[in-house]
């Protein structure tokens, strides 16, 4: 189990009985042993590599569409030399942002159906072929299933095995199959090419605001994205933090933390501490809404305790505006917090363990401005700004991504039980 663990990159759950918990076991073996995984099966590999070649032979339009899973299957090099050997255009799906270096000559942005970066949508669509390199396709990831991409130009490639015409071949490592590629397959600029000529441009990106002025969601997300070095870890939480993140030009060593698989809130505070223990030479980030950090705020307590400098954006919004987005009602209001006031609780100071947590709060750019430079300042704990907007202020892709996905979910059953 505990190979399985590392081998898929996933959390495992190990039940040990309680009546068997205290006896005596065999020594385990070499360590050594966990990580060696199965080798790609050569005849597997080698006719999913022929089948694809043939696949794009007479397509020039060809676009990798890099998924979330790719990390996981340890292919993020091999998807760049790829790619590179390729010579077509590469977009990532939102939960992959930062997968692939934003700095590649061949990278156009993301792809999310609506709410794509600019040009994306429209060449993903054109293309001849599309090679997804371990996508995951659902609701969110797709913008309410409107992008999905042609079966008839798919080539989905897993991280253990390859989809081409309708043919799978098992026993196939990503890793494997991208290297083998990259040595035999001949440029394919014309999915390239066609992204140039639409001189889309690039997102727009919010000018500095007045100091004085009232803070506003745009301002927030202009400030964070100047922290960003090849050094920085952003972990977004399900809501407009996605939204405010996929917006950032990444240097090339920075990173973008999404779970989009469930989209259940409250994950990202939890997993802001564990990211910085298991990094801590990293600067991390943490962008969180206020309804989402209600469910798992005591985590912050335990970056106090280890000491973590992380720096945490809260947006006090008064209430779940991505839901709001989706389907409003009353059940997406929440009492509000003083949340920068919840530092003094988790410092515990008085104790014989107090802590060095600081709680700041932000109601203008200049506010804010003033509070980074204090977070950046302080090493001995996590520092939390709380950053008050309106409630309606969001970002114009959230809007429209959160239409298409009620309408999605709200759509009259298909099929009915027999």
């Amino acid at each position: 189990m505990i190979k399985t663990a590392l081998r898929e990159k996933k959390p495992v759950y190990l039940e040990i009985a309680c009546n068997i918990a205290s006896m005596p076991c065999a020594a385990p073996g070499p360590a050594s042993a966990l990580f060696n995984d199965e080798a790609s099966d050569e005849a597997s590999l080698n006719a999913a590599v022929e089948e694809t070649l043939k696949f794009i032979a007479n397509r020039d339009k060809v676009a990798v569409l890099v998924g979330s899973k790719l990390r996981a299957a340890g292919a993020e090099e091999a998807a760049v030399k790829f790619a590179d050997a390729l010579g077509g255009a590469v977009a990532t799906m939102a939960a992959a942002k930062s997968f692939f270096p934003e700095e590649n000559p061949h990278y156009i942005g993301t792809s999310w159906g609506e709410v794509s970066y600019p040009g994306v949508e429209k060449t993903m669509k054109e293309a001849d072929a599309v090679i997804a390199l371990a996508p995951v396709f659902n609701d969110y990831s797709t913008t309410g299933w409107t992008d999905i991409p042609d079966p008839k130009k798919l080539v989905l490639a897993e991280p253990r095995s390859v989809v081409v015409n309708g043919v799978r071949f098992p026993s196939v490592h990503l890793k494997d199959y991208l290297t083998r590629l990259a040595q035999k397959v001949s440029k394919k600029t014309g999915a390239l090419d066609f992204f140039k000529s639409l001189n889309a441009g690039e997102l727009k990106k919010a000018a500095p605001a007045d100091p004085s002025a009232p803070l506003v969601n745009a301002e927030i997300a202009r400030q964070v994205e100047a922290l960003l070095t090849p050094n920085t870890t952003v972990i977004a939480e399900t809501g407009d933090s996605w939204f405010n993140a996929q917006r950032m030009k990444l240097p090339n060593g920075a990173r973008v933390e999404y779970e989009m698989q469930w989209g259940h809130i409250g994950w990202s505070v939890p997993a802001a501490f564990g990211y910085a223990v298991g990094a801590p030479e990293r600067r991390n980030i943490l962008m969180v809404g206020d309804g989402s950090f209600q469910l798992t705020a005591q985590e912050v307590a335990q970056m106090v305790r280890l000491k973590l400098p992380v720096i945490i954006f809260l947006i006090n919004n008064y209430g779940y505006t991505i839901e709001v987005m989706i389907h409003d009602g009353p059940y997406n209001n929440i009492k509000n917090w003083d949340y920068a006031g919840l530092m003094e609780v988790f410092n515990g100071n008085g104790g014989y363990d107090s802590g060095a947590g600081k709680g700041l709060k932000a109601k203008t750019g200049g506010e804010l401005a003033e509070a980074i430079k204090v977070a950046l300042a302080n090493t001995d704990g996590p520092t939390l700004i709380e950053c008050f907007i309106g409630r309606e202020d969001c970002t114009e892709e959230l809007v429209k991504w959160g239409k298409r996905v009620a309408a999605a979910n709200s759509r009259k059953p298909v099929n009915k039980l027999l």
